[in-house]
Protein backbone atom coordinates (compact mmCIF):
# COMPACT_ATOMS: atom_id res chain seq x y z
CA UNK A 1 0.00 0.00 0.00
CA UNK A 2 2.80 2.03 0.89
CA UNK A 3 3.95 1.90 -2.75
CA UNK A 4 0.61 2.53 -4.15
CA UNK A 5 0.66 5.23 -2.37
CA UNK A 6 3.59 7.01 -3.58
CA UNK A 7 2.64 6.30 -7.17
CA UNK A 8 -0.69 7.98 -6.72
CA UNK A 9 0.66 10.88 -5.02
CA UNK A 10 3.79 10.66 -8.34
CA UNK A 11 0.94 10.86 -10.42
CA UNK A 12 -1.36 13.87 -9.19
CA UNK A 13 2.30 16.01 -8.47
CA UNK A 14 2.28 15.71 -12.46
CA UNK A 15 -0.87 16.66 -12.88
CA UNK A 16 -1.43 19.52 -10.72
CA UNK A 17 2.21 20.77 -10.28
CA UNK A 18 1.22 23.92 -11.66
CA UNK A 19 -1.92 24.55 -11.24
CA UNK A 20 -0.94 27.70 -9.17
CA UNK A 21 0.95 29.09 -12.19
CA UNK A 22 -0.48 32.39 -14.09
CA UNK A 23 -1.16 30.28 -17.38
CA UNK A 24 -2.82 26.83 -16.43
CA UNK A 25 -2.36 24.09 -18.04
CA UNK A 26 -4.56 20.72 -18.50
CA UNK A 27 -2.66 17.71 -18.47
CA UNK A 28 -3.86 13.74 -19.35
CA UNK A 29 -2.44 10.88 -18.80
CA UNK A 30 -1.49 10.42 -22.08
CA UNK A 31 0.60 13.95 -21.28
CA UNK A 32 2.58 12.04 -19.03
CA UNK A 33 5.67 8.82 -19.65
CA UNK A 34 5.58 6.75 -16.73
CA UNK A 35 8.36 4.58 -16.05
CA UNK A 36 10.13 2.46 -13.00
CA UNK A 37 13.91 2.38 -12.01
CA UNK A 38 14.30 -0.13 -9.59
CA UNK A 39 17.65 0.06 -9.27
CA UNK A 40 17.21 3.90 -7.71
CA UNK A 41 19.05 6.96 -8.87
CA UNK A 42 22.05 8.29 -7.12
CA UNK A 43 23.00 11.78 -8.78
CA UNK A 44 21.12 13.84 -12.02
CA UNK A 45 24.79 14.81 -12.63
CA UNK A 46 26.05 14.45 -16.17
CA UNK A 47 29.79 14.10 -14.74
CA UNK A 48 28.64 10.96 -12.46
CA UNK A 49 26.20 9.50 -15.48
CA UNK A 50 28.18 6.06 -14.85
CA UNK A 51 25.11 3.61 -15.28
CA UNK A 52 21.58 3.47 -16.80
CA UNK A 53 19.74 4.46 -13.96
CA UNK A 54 20.89 7.59 -14.06
CA UNK A 55 21.83 8.17 -17.55
CA UNK A 56 18.31 7.40 -18.80
CA UNK A 57 17.12 10.87 -16.80
CA UNK A 58 20.28 12.83 -18.12
CA UNK A 59 19.34 11.94 -21.57
CA UNK A 60 16.25 13.95 -21.27
CA UNK A 61 17.96 16.72 -19.12
CA UNK A 62 21.55 17.42 -20.95
CA UNK A 63 22.70 17.90 -24.24
CA UNK A 64 26.21 17.73 -25.70
CA UNK A 65 28.40 18.44 -29.06
CA UNK A 66 27.22 15.72 -30.86
CA UNK A 67 24.67 12.53 -30.61
CA UNK A 68 23.51 9.02 -31.46
CA UNK A 69 20.65 8.15 -33.15
CA UNK A 70 18.76 5.19 -32.85
CA UNK A 71 20.62 3.58 -35.35
CA UNK A 72 24.04 4.57 -33.50
CA UNK A 73 25.28 6.92 -36.08
CA UNK A 74 26.60 10.45 -34.46
CA UNK A 75 24.69 13.15 -35.36
CA UNK A 76 24.85 16.81 -34.55
CA UNK A 77 23.00 18.36 -31.43
CA UNK A 78 24.58 21.50 -29.72
CA UNK A 79 27.32 21.37 -32.66
CA UNK A 80 25.65 21.62 -36.08
CA UNK A 81 28.91 20.87 -38.01
CA UNK A 82 32.36 19.90 -37.39
CA UNK A 83 35.22 19.06 -39.11
CA UNK A 84 38.27 16.75 -38.35
CA UNK A 85 41.70 17.34 -39.94
CA UNK A 86 43.13 14.51 -42.46
CA UNK A 87 45.73 12.92 -39.81
CA UNK A 88 42.40 12.47 -37.09
CA UNK A 89 43.94 14.86 -34.38
CA UNK A 90 42.34 18.37 -34.84
CA UNK A 91 38.50 18.46 -34.55
CA UNK A 92 36.83 22.14 -35.11
CA UNK A 93 32.84 22.08 -33.64
CA UNK A 94 31.02 25.06 -34.91
CA UNK A 95 28.31 25.74 -32.32
CA UNK A 96 24.29 26.30 -33.08
CA UNK A 97 23.12 29.79 -31.50
CA UNK A 98 20.04 29.37 -30.41
CA UNK A 99 20.38 26.62 -27.45
CA UNK A 100 19.30 27.61 -24.45
CA UNK A 101 19.79 26.42 -20.31
CA UNK A 102 16.91 25.75 -18.59
CA UNK A 103 15.25 28.91 -16.52
CA UNK A 104 16.66 29.41 -12.96
CA UNK A 105 16.81 32.90 -11.08
CA UNK A 106 20.67 32.52 -11.05
CA UNK A 107 20.86 33.52 -14.90
CA UNK A 108 19.22 37.06 -14.24
CA UNK A 109 16.40 39.17 -15.71
CA UNK A 110 16.28 36.70 -18.58
CA UNK A 111 16.47 33.88 -16.15
CA UNK A 112 18.23 32.03 -19.12
CA UNK A 113 20.71 32.55 -21.29
CA UNK A 114 22.53 31.04 -24.81
CA UNK A 115 25.49 28.42 -24.40
CA UNK A 116 28.42 28.87 -25.82
CA UNK A 117 31.49 27.12 -26.86
CA UNK A 118 33.06 28.51 -23.33
CA UNK A 119 30.34 26.44 -21.86
CA UNK A 120 32.22 23.36 -22.98
CA UNK A 121 34.87 24.40 -22.14
CA UNK A 122 34.21 25.01 -18.64
CA UNK A 123 32.13 21.48 -18.56
CA UNK A 124 34.93 19.71 -19.62
CA UNK A 125 37.47 21.38 -17.24
CA UNK A 126 34.72 20.55 -14.38
CA UNK A 127 34.89 16.89 -15.26
CA UNK A 128 38.64 16.07 -15.04
CA UNK A 129 38.65 18.11 -11.70
CA UNK A 130 40.51 16.07 -9.38
CA UNK A 131 38.14 17.78 -7.00
CA UNK A 132 34.96 16.68 -8.92
CA UNK A 133 36.39 13.20 -8.84
CA UNK A 134 34.02 12.04 -12.30
CA UNK A 135 34.14 8.66 -13.22
CA UNK A 136 33.69 10.10 -16.79
CA UNK A 137 37.42 11.11 -17.01
CA UNK A 138 38.51 8.71 -19.14
CA UNK A 139 36.35 9.68 -22.29
CA UNK A 140 39.38 12.90 -22.59
CA UNK A 141 42.05 10.34 -22.22
CA UNK A 142 43.19 10.87 -25.79
CA UNK A 143 42.66 14.59 -25.64
CA UNK A 144 45.95 16.55 -25.61
CA UNK A 145 43.58 20.14 -25.71
CA UNK A 146 40.64 21.67 -26.41
CA UNK A 147 39.71 25.78 -25.81
CA UNK A 148 36.40 27.77 -27.19
CA UNK A 149 37.72 30.38 -29.71
CA UNK A 150 35.08 32.68 -29.69
CA UNK A 151 31.36 32.23 -28.70
CA UNK A 152 30.99 29.47 -31.48
CA UNK A 153 33.77 27.31 -32.45
CA UNK A 154 35.17 24.84 -30.27
CA UNK A 155 37.76 23.00 -30.81
CA UNK A 156 39.89 19.72 -29.41
CA UNK A 157 43.28 18.32 -29.96
CA UNK A 158 43.89 14.96 -29.67
CA UNK A 159 47.53 13.27 -28.57
CA UNK A 160 46.28 10.39 -31.18
CA UNK A 161 44.13 9.44 -33.64
CA UNK A 162 41.02 7.70 -32.12
CA UNK A 163 38.42 6.80 -34.70
CA UNK A 164 35.52 6.30 -32.05
CA UNK A 165 36.16 9.91 -30.43
CA UNK A 166 33.11 11.52 -31.83
CA UNK A 167 31.24 8.41 -29.98
CA UNK A 168 33.33 9.99 -26.75
CA UNK A 169 31.61 12.80 -26.87
CA UNK A 170 28.11 11.76 -27.09
CA UNK A 171 28.36 10.36 -23.50
CA UNK A 172 26.59 12.52 -20.97
CA UNK A 173 29.93 13.04 -19.27
CA UNK A 174 30.64 15.28 -22.10
CA UNK A 175 28.11 17.44 -21.68
CA UNK A 176 27.22 21.19 -21.29
CA UNK A 177 26.32 22.48 -17.72
CA UNK A 178 26.06 26.31 -16.50
CA UNK A 179 29.14 27.32 -14.25
CA UNK A 180 26.50 29.98 -12.68
CA UNK A 181 24.52 27.00 -11.49
CA UNK A 182 27.25 24.15 -10.32
CA UNK A 183 29.49 26.57 -9.11
CA UNK A 184 26.97 28.46 -6.44
CA UNK A 185 27.93 26.69 -3.40
CA UNK A 186 23.58 27.07 -2.16
CA UNK A 187 22.28 24.98 -5.42
CA UNK A 188 23.28 21.20 -5.11
CA UNK A 189 23.35 20.37 -8.43
CA UNK A 190 22.92 16.33 -8.20
CA UNK A 191 19.64 17.21 -7.16
CA UNK A 192 18.96 20.11 -8.72
CA UNK A 193 20.19 19.94 -12.52
CA UNK A 194 20.07 22.40 -14.89
CA UNK A 195 20.83 21.73 -18.46
CA UNK A 196 19.44 22.02 -22.39
CA UNK A 197 17.90 18.80 -22.90
CA UNK A 198 13.66 18.57 -23.83
CA UNK A 199 13.01 18.15 -20.24
CA UNK A 200 13.64 20.25 -17.51
CA UNK A 201 13.75 19.27 -13.70
CA UNK A 202 10.77 19.79 -11.25
CA UNK A 203 10.87 17.49 -8.50
CA UNK A 204 12.94 14.96 -7.01
CA UNK A 205 12.14 13.31 -3.71
CA UNK A 206 14.71 10.25 -3.40
CA UNK A 207 13.56 6.73 -3.69
CA UNK A 208 9.95 7.42 -3.77
CA UNK A 209 9.58 10.00 -7.29
CA UNK A 210 11.22 11.66 -9.93
CA UNK A 211 9.61 14.30 -12.05
CA UNK A 212 11.01 15.76 -15.46
CA UNK A 213 8.87 18.75 -17.42
CA UNK A 214 8.91 19.41 -21.12
CA UNK A 215 11.57 22.59 -22.00
CA UNK A 216 9.32 25.03 -24.11
CA UNK A 217 12.76 26.12 -25.05
CA UNK A 218 14.16 23.40 -26.36
CA UNK A 219 16.18 23.58 -29.90
CA UNK A 220 15.06 20.51 -31.91
CA UNK A 221 12.13 20.63 -34.05
CA UNK A 222 10.86 17.35 -35.83
CA UNK A 223 10.21 17.22 -39.28
CA UNK A 224 7.00 19.12 -39.71
CA UNK A 225 8.74 21.89 -37.42
CA UNK A 226 7.13 21.53 -34.42
CA UNK A 227 8.93 21.66 -31.16
CA UNK A 228 9.94 19.22 -29.76
CA UNK A 229 9.48 17.26 -27.27
CA UNK A 230 5.85 15.61 -27.67
CA UNK A 231 5.26 15.20 -23.92
CA UNK A 232 4.44 17.30 -21.25
CA UNK A 233 6.05 15.42 -17.89
CA UNK A 234 7.89 12.01 -17.57
CA UNK A 235 7.11 10.56 -13.93
CA UNK A 236 9.55 8.30 -12.68
CA UNK A 237 8.91 5.63 -9.24
CA UNK A 238 11.50 3.58 -7.40
CA UNK A 239 9.67 0.43 -6.58
CA UNK A 240 12.69 -1.62 -5.89
CA UNK A 241 11.11 -5.35 -6.75
CA UNK A 242 11.18 -5.63 -10.06
CA UNK A 243 8.06 -8.24 -10.00
CA UNK A 244 6.13 -5.34 -8.18
CA UNK A 245 7.17 -3.13 -11.52
CA UNK A 246 5.92 -5.18 -13.92
CA UNK A 247 2.49 -5.77 -11.98
CA UNK A 248 2.19 -2.05 -12.25
CA UNK A 249 2.94 -2.19 -15.48
CA UNK A 250 0.35 -5.31 -16.09
CA UNK A 251 -2.33 -2.90 -14.62
CA UNK A 252 -1.81 0.01 -16.79
CA UNK A 253 0.10 2.29 -14.22
CA UNK A 254 3.56 2.78 -15.92
CA UNK A 255 4.43 2.49 -19.26
CA UNK A 256 7.41 0.92 -20.08
CA UNK A 257 9.22 -1.85 -18.43
CA UNK A 258 12.71 -2.80 -19.70
CA UNK A 259 14.76 -6.07 -20.16
CA UNK A 260 13.72 -9.82 -18.39
CA UNK A 261 13.57 -10.67 -14.72
CA UNK A 262 13.81 -14.29 -14.13
CA UNK A 263 11.05 -13.01 -12.01
CA UNK A 264 8.57 -12.49 -14.97
CA UNK A 265 10.08 -13.91 -18.02
CA UNK A 266 8.61 -17.18 -17.96
CA UNK A 267 5.09 -15.50 -17.38
CA UNK A 268 5.88 -12.83 -20.64
CA UNK A 269 7.70 -14.65 -22.93
CA UNK A 270 7.56 -17.94 -24.59
CA UNK A 271 10.57 -19.87 -25.10
CA UNK A 272 11.02 -19.00 -28.74
CA UNK A 273 11.35 -15.13 -27.37
CA UNK A 274 8.04 -14.48 -28.71
CA UNK A 275 5.00 -12.79 -26.22
CA UNK A 276 2.98 -15.40 -24.33
CA UNK A 277 -0.31 -15.30 -26.53
CA UNK A 278 -2.56 -13.66 -23.67
CA UNK A 279 -0.33 -10.57 -23.94
CA UNK A 280 -0.57 -10.14 -27.58
CA UNK A 281 -2.77 -7.45 -28.82
CA UNK A 282 -2.78 -6.15 -25.37
CA UNK A 283 1.39 -4.73 -25.03
CA UNK A 284 3.93 -3.76 -27.14
CA UNK A 285 7.18 -6.02 -27.74
CA UNK A 286 10.78 -4.01 -28.68
CA UNK A 287 13.21 -5.77 -29.13
CA UNK A 288 16.75 -5.49 -31.15
CA UNK A 289 20.86 -6.08 -31.30
CA UNK A 290 22.96 -4.91 -27.34
CA UNK A 291 25.89 -3.98 -27.27
CA UNK A 292 26.80 -6.62 -24.71
CA UNK A 293 28.55 -9.82 -25.19
CA UNK A 294 27.82 -12.42 -22.77
CA UNK A 295 30.87 -14.21 -22.06
CA UNK A 296 33.61 -16.88 -19.60
CA UNK A 297 37.16 -15.71 -19.61
CA UNK A 298 40.29 -17.98 -19.60
CA UNK A 299 43.18 -16.73 -17.57
CA UNK A 300 45.57 -17.49 -19.51
CA UNK A 301 48.34 -17.51 -16.94
CA UNK A 302 46.46 -20.43 -15.63
CA UNK A 303 48.59 -23.57 -17.00
CA UNK A 304 45.87 -25.68 -17.52
CA UNK A 305 43.86 -22.78 -19.27
CA UNK A 306 46.63 -21.97 -21.43
CA UNK A 307 45.83 -25.23 -23.12
CA UNK A 308 44.00 -24.13 -26.19
CA UNK A 309 42.89 -27.71 -26.38
CA UNK A 310 40.71 -26.77 -23.02
CA UNK A 311 39.70 -23.96 -24.25
CA UNK A 312 37.94 -25.26 -27.91
CA UNK A 313 36.33 -28.16 -26.21
CA UNK A 314 34.54 -26.16 -23.97
CA UNK A 315 33.93 -23.99 -26.57
CA UNK A 316 32.38 -26.65 -28.70
CA UNK A 317 30.98 -28.24 -25.26
CA UNK A 318 27.60 -27.07 -25.50
CA UNK A 319 24.54 -25.80 -27.58
CA UNK A 320 23.96 -21.95 -27.61
CA UNK A 321 21.09 -22.08 -29.04
CA UNK A 322 19.27 -23.96 -26.71
CA UNK A 323 20.67 -22.12 -23.58
CA UNK A 324 18.74 -18.89 -25.64
CA UNK A 325 15.89 -20.87 -25.76
CA UNK A 326 15.54 -22.45 -22.25
CA UNK A 327 17.04 -19.70 -20.55
CA UNK A 328 16.78 -16.68 -22.07
CA UNK A 329 13.48 -17.22 -23.20
CA UNK A 330 15.18 -16.37 -26.67
CA UNK A 331 16.43 -13.19 -26.00
CA UNK A 332 19.99 -13.47 -27.47
CA UNK A 333 21.45 -14.84 -30.25
CA UNK A 334 23.31 -17.75 -30.02
CA UNK A 335 25.05 -17.76 -33.87
CA UNK A 336 28.55 -16.34 -32.26
CA UNK A 337 31.48 -15.29 -33.83
CA UNK A 338 34.14 -13.56 -32.23
CA UNK A 339 33.88 -11.10 -29.54
CA UNK A 340 32.16 -8.05 -31.94
CA UNK A 341 28.44 -8.50 -31.12
CA UNK A 342 25.85 -7.33 -33.80
CA UNK A 343 25.40 -4.06 -34.91
CA UNK A 344 29.40 -2.84 -35.22
CA UNK A 345 31.19 -2.00 -37.90
CA UNK A 346 33.36 -5.48 -37.75
CA UNK A 347 31.02 -7.90 -36.83
CA UNK A 348 30.60 -11.09 -39.13
CA UNK A 349 27.78 -13.53 -38.83
CA UNK A 350 28.60 -17.16 -37.99
CA UNK A 351 29.63 -19.93 -40.93
CA UNK A 352 29.01 -22.90 -38.90
CA UNK A 353 27.50 -23.63 -35.48
CA UNK A 354 30.41 -23.97 -32.62
CA UNK A 355 28.51 -26.92 -31.45
CA UNK A 356 30.36 -30.55 -31.78
CA UNK A 357 30.29 -32.54 -28.83
CA UNK A 358 32.26 -35.02 -31.00
CA UNK A 359 35.33 -32.69 -31.31
CA UNK A 360 35.15 -31.50 -28.11
CA UNK A 361 35.47 -35.35 -26.34
CA UNK A 362 38.28 -36.10 -28.85
CA UNK A 363 40.55 -32.77 -27.56
CA UNK A 364 39.39 -33.72 -23.65
CA UNK A 365 40.62 -36.94 -24.69
CA UNK A 366 43.94 -36.00 -25.75
CA UNK A 367 44.56 -33.79 -22.85
CA UNK A 368 43.72 -36.78 -20.67
CA UNK A 369 46.35 -39.22 -22.33
CA UNK A 370 48.73 -36.12 -22.10
CA UNK A 371 48.54 -35.57 -18.94
CA UNK A 372 47.51 -38.90 -17.67
CA UNK A 373 44.65 -37.56 -15.11
CA UNK A 374 41.28 -35.80 -15.47
CA UNK A 375 40.30 -32.31 -16.29
CA UNK A 376 38.88 -30.67 -13.17
CA UNK A 377 38.05 -26.96 -14.24
CA UNK A 378 35.89 -24.64 -11.66
CA UNK A 379 33.75 -21.64 -12.87
CA UNK A 380 33.59 -18.32 -10.70
CA UNK A 381 30.11 -16.84 -11.39
CA UNK A 382 28.30 -14.43 -9.46
CA UNK A 383 24.25 -15.97 -8.63
CA UNK A 384 22.10 -14.29 -10.92
CA UNK A 385 23.76 -16.43 -13.95
CA UNK A 386 23.64 -19.62 -12.02
CA UNK A 387 21.14 -21.11 -14.23
CA UNK A 388 23.39 -20.93 -17.33
CA UNK A 389 26.94 -22.44 -14.93
CA UNK A 390 24.16 -25.32 -13.92
CA UNK A 391 23.85 -26.03 -17.78
CA UNK A 392 27.08 -25.70 -18.81
CA UNK A 393 28.05 -27.72 -15.68
CA UNK A 394 26.26 -31.00 -17.25
CA UNK A 395 26.77 -30.62 -20.77
CA UNK A 396 30.51 -30.33 -20.28
CA UNK A 397 30.42 -33.12 -17.63
CA UNK A 398 29.59 -35.44 -20.35
CA UNK A 399 32.86 -34.64 -22.04
CA UNK A 400 34.48 -35.82 -19.24
CA UNK A 401 35.09 -32.75 -17.50
CA UNK A 402 34.68 -32.20 -13.57
CA UNK A 403 32.99 -28.80 -13.42
CA UNK A 404 33.19 -27.17 -10.01
CA UNK A 405 31.06 -23.95 -9.47
CA UNK A 406 32.15 -20.87 -7.25
CA UNK A 407 29.44 -18.39 -6.96
CA UNK A 408 30.41 -15.29 -5.52
CA UNK A 409 28.64 -12.17 -4.89
CA UNK A 410 28.99 -9.45 -7.64
CA UNK A 411 31.70 -7.43 -6.13
CA UNK A 412 33.79 -10.00 -4.89
CA UNK A 413 33.45 -12.17 -8.34
CA UNK A 414 34.68 -8.49 -10.21
CA UNK A 415 37.08 -7.86 -7.98
CA UNK A 416 38.57 -11.24 -8.38
CA UNK A 417 38.44 -11.04 -11.72
CA UNK A 418 40.26 -7.29 -11.89
CA UNK A 419 43.15 -8.95 -10.12
CA UNK A 420 43.90 -12.07 -12.30
CA UNK A 421 42.70 -14.24 -9.33
CA UNK A 422 40.71 -16.22 -11.22
CA UNK A 423 41.32 -19.10 -13.51
CA UNK A 424 37.93 -19.58 -15.36
CA UNK A 425 35.43 -16.41 -14.66
CA UNK A 426 31.83 -15.57 -16.18
CA UNK A 427 31.91 -11.60 -17.65
CA UNK A 428 30.33 -9.40 -19.76
CA UNK A 429 31.03 -6.34 -21.65
CA UNK A 430 28.29 -3.90 -22.49
CA UNK A 431 29.68 -1.10 -24.80
CA UNK A 432 30.63 2.11 -23.50
CA UNK A 433 30.65 3.45 -26.93
CA UNK A 434 29.36 2.04 -30.48
CA UNK A 435 32.95 1.13 -31.76
CA UNK A 436 34.23 -2.09 -31.83
CA UNK A 437 37.67 -0.89 -30.41
CA UNK A 438 35.48 -1.36 -26.99
CA UNK A 439 35.58 -4.73 -27.32
CA UNK A 440 38.81 -5.57 -28.98
CA UNK A 441 40.86 -3.50 -26.31
CA UNK A 442 40.12 -6.20 -24.09
CA UNK A 443 42.68 -8.27 -25.59
CA UNK A 444 45.05 -5.97 -26.51
CA UNK A 445 48.71 -6.77 -24.41
CA UNK A 446 49.26 -3.16 -23.01
CA UNK A 447 45.74 -2.99 -21.35
CA UNK A 448 46.19 -6.09 -18.78
CA UNK A 449 44.94 -5.88 -15.76
CA UNK A 450 45.17 -3.96 -13.12
CA UNK A 451 45.96 -1.38 -15.95
CA UNK A 452 43.11 -1.63 -18.61
CA UNK A 453 40.55 -4.03 -19.01
CA UNK A 454 42.65 -7.37 -20.50
CA UNK A 455 41.14 -9.35 -17.63
CA UNK A 456 42.32 -12.51 -19.46
CA UNK A 457 46.16 -11.66 -19.54
CA UNK A 458 46.04 -12.28 -23.57
CA UNK A 459 48.50 -11.45 -25.39
CA UNK A 460 49.03 -11.77 -29.52
CA UNK A 461 51.97 -9.89 -30.85
CA UNK A 462 50.37 -9.96 -34.81
CA UNK A 463 46.89 -8.87 -32.90
CA UNK A 464 48.35 -5.89 -31.15
CA UNK A 465 49.66 -4.77 -34.45
CA UNK A 466 46.56 -4.60 -36.09
CA UNK A 467 44.99 -3.13 -32.85
CA UNK A 468 47.67 0.04 -33.17
CA UNK A 469 47.25 0.52 -36.92
CA UNK A 470 43.20 0.44 -36.26
CA UNK A 471 44.22 3.31 -33.70
CA UNK A 472 45.73 5.22 -36.55
CA UNK A 473 43.52 4.67 -39.45
CA UNK A 474 41.10 7.05 -39.80
CA UNK A 475 38.91 5.23 -43.10
CA UNK A 476 36.63 3.46 -41.73
CA UNK A 477 36.54 0.79 -44.26
CA UNK A 478 39.90 -0.28 -43.65
CA UNK A 479 39.45 0.21 -40.23
CA UNK A 480 36.78 -2.71 -40.25
CA UNK A 481 38.56 -4.92 -42.19
CA UNK A 482 41.26 -4.79 -39.29
CA UNK A 483 38.17 -5.02 -36.86
CA UNK A 484 37.17 -8.25 -38.39
CA UNK A 485 41.16 -9.82 -38.64
CA UNK A 486 41.37 -9.28 -34.87
CA UNK A 487 38.22 -11.04 -34.03
CA UNK A 488 39.18 -13.74 -35.88
CA UNK A 489 41.85 -13.97 -33.56
CA UNK A 490 39.88 -14.18 -30.69
CA UNK A 491 37.55 -16.89 -32.58
CA UNK A 492 40.40 -19.07 -33.13
CA UNK A 493 42.39 -18.61 -30.27
CA UNK A 494 39.38 -18.10 -27.89
CA UNK A 495 40.78 -16.78 -24.79
CA UNK A 496 36.70 -16.08 -24.15
CA UNK A 497 33.82 -18.47 -24.41
CA UNK A 498 31.69 -16.28 -26.18
CA UNK A 499 27.55 -17.54 -25.11
CA UNK A 500 25.75 -15.39 -26.92
CA UNK A 501 25.19 -11.58 -28.47
CA UNK A 502 22.54 -9.64 -25.79
CA UNK A 503 19.15 -8.24 -26.83
CA UNK A 504 17.67 -5.44 -26.01
CA UNK A 505 14.20 -6.25 -24.69
CA UNK A 506 11.66 -3.44 -23.96
CA UNK A 507 7.45 -3.81 -23.35
CA UNK A 508 5.27 -0.92 -23.49
CA UNK A 509 1.45 0.21 -23.42
CA UNK A 510 -0.07 -0.20 -26.76
CA UNK A 511 -1.07 4.04 -26.96
CA UNK A 512 2.96 4.36 -26.99
CA UNK A 513 4.56 4.71 -30.03
CA UNK A 514 8.09 6.43 -31.61
CA UNK A 515 9.97 4.96 -29.00
CA UNK A 516 12.23 3.07 -30.75
CA UNK A 517 15.01 0.48 -29.01
CA UNK A 518 18.65 1.10 -29.95
CA UNK A 519 21.46 -1.21 -29.41
CA UNK A 520 23.14 0.74 -26.49
CA UNK A 521 19.96 0.44 -24.45
CA UNK A 522 19.05 4.26 -24.32
CA UNK A 523 16.36 6.32 -23.73
CA UNK A 524 14.96 8.88 -26.18
CA UNK A 525 11.50 10.39 -24.96
CA UNK A 526 11.71 13.27 -26.74
CA UNK A 527 10.09 11.81 -29.85
CA UNK A 528 7.46 10.20 -27.80
CA UNK A 529 3.51 10.11 -28.07
CA UNK A 530 0.69 8.68 -26.51
CA UNK A 531 -2.39 8.03 -27.94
Amino acid sequence: MKYLGNYLFLILSVLLLDSCAKKKQLFTENDVFRYNESANIQTLDPAFARNMAIIWPCTQLFNGLVQLDDSLHVQPDIAKSWNISNDGLHYEFLLRDDVYFHKHKKFGKDSTRVVTAHDFEYSFNRVLSEDLASPGTWVFQHVNSYKAVNDSVFTIDLKNPFPAFLSLLSMKYASVVPKEITEDQSIDFRSNPIGTGPFQFKIWEENVKLVLRKNPNYHEKDATGKRLPYLESIAISFLPDKQSGFMQFLQGKIDMISGLDPSYKDELLQSTGNLQEKYKGKIKMLTGPYLNTEYLGFNMNDPLMSDIRIRQALNHGFDRTKLVAYLRNGMGDGKVNGMIPNGLLGFQPAKDPLYNPTKAKQLIDHVKKDRKSTVEITLSTNNTYLDIAEYLQREWEKLGIKVKIDVMPPSTLRQSIATNKLAFFRGSWIADYPDAENYLSLFYSKNFTPNGPNYTHFKNTTFDDFYEQALNTVDDEKRTELYQKMNEIIANEVPVIVLFYDKVARFTQKNVHNLQPNAMNGLNLKYVKKY
